[in-house]
């Protein structure tokens, strides 16, 4: 495996062509992977040069953000680590620590850097927007924990464009912390981001960081074969089904080129969703699905692969 590293949108960060997501470290949702599991996933991931690490208060209710801070003891500094707030840790957090709110945020980060044994986060992220609190009041909020030495970074998760737009306009004209990245879902059966998001990261200067490249496993083909995952795994959420005579083509496509370069479909979807500029999140719950995730980097799809992946999964009204 060999792992190329890019600068992260306009900031001087060197990161890995893959992000680990570890929403799948640990079983508080019931589903997910064992403190021995993570660790053999963490350490696959590091020896294979990947750097940034993706967690969230809310995934597995604190415990991912606790075995990932265990797992940084000792090489904290190896790597660019992300974490997320809006949701909280708990099964039914109180409503003061959810959202984001600048209570909430302060409130977040500091649990976190508790969970994560850890003086400061290099990129917190607002997980997703709450629909009641200003752009104004979350660039203040985090510039304020910048200036404290909290966070190094910050970025918005979920949201849309035009508040991305907003937001980012706003930390420039206040000289705040800027906005340096977004995240959003991206793969080949969910795509409309390439209409919006996309263009406006690279408009901003933004550093796209795209979530469920696999669309939730249904791009490796394993529900074909008669796995569950999430299909069943996190109450069916974040799973994108075959459900579509536009997504049944386009994983034919993507069973296809696998077949034709002697390789795994996962690599495939995944190394697709590299080629947009963006920095793609895989969240194996295995080592085997860590193994073969991580093998990505070491495919180049052709442009005429790439074409028929194109024609395959684009959205009706395009065709």
């Amino acid at each position: 495996m060999t792992m190329d590293y890019t600068t992260f949108g306009r900031t001087g960060l060197q990161v890995s062509r893959l992000v680990l997501g570890t929403g799948n470290f640990g079983t508080g949702w019931g589903y997910g992977a064992d403190v021995d599991t993570s660790r053999t996933i963490f350490d696959a991931y590091a020896e294979a040069g990947g750097n940034f690490i993706d967690t969230a208060d809310v995934y597995q209710f604190g415990q991912s953000e606790e075995i990932v801070g265990n797992l940084l003891q000792g090489r904290r500094e190896d790597f660019v680590l992300a974490t997320k707030f809006a949701n909280g840790a708990v099964p039914a957090p109180n409503r003061l620590v959810t959202g984001n709110s600048r209570k909430a945020m302060v409130a977040s980060v500091e649990a976190s850097l508790k969970r994560l044994k850890t003086d400061r986060i290099d990129l917190f992220w607002v997980h997703h927007p709450d629909t009641a609190t200003p752009s104004e009041e979350i660039v203040r909020g985090l510039d304020d924990l910048a200036r404290a030495g909290k966070i190094l970074y910050a970025g918005l998760s979920n949201f849309p464009a035009w508040r991305l737009a907003h937001a980012a306009a706003l930390a420039e004209l206040r000289g705040a912390i800027p906005i340096a990245a977004a995240q959003f879902e991206h793969s080949l059966v969910h795509r409309a981001p390439e209409a919006d998001l996309f263009p406006a990261c690279h408009g901003l200067g933004i550093a796209p960081v795209t979530w469920s490249p696999l669309g939730g496993g249904v791009l490796s083909g394993k529900y074909r074969r008669g796995d569950t995952g999430r299909r069943e795994g996190f109450g069916g959420r974040v799973f994108q089904p075959e459900n579509s005579e536009v997504r049944t083509t386009t994983l034919d496509t993507v069973l296809e080129i696998a077949q034709e370069l002697g390789t795994e479909p996962d690599r495939v979807a995944i190394a697709w969703a590299m080629g947009h500029g963006a920095v793609p999140i895989i969240g194996p719950r295995t080592l085997a699905q860590a193994q073969s995730n991580l093998g990505a980097t070491d495919i180049t799809l052709s442009a005429e692969q790439l074409g028929r992946l194109h024609t395959a999964s684009v959205i009706l009204d395009d065709r």
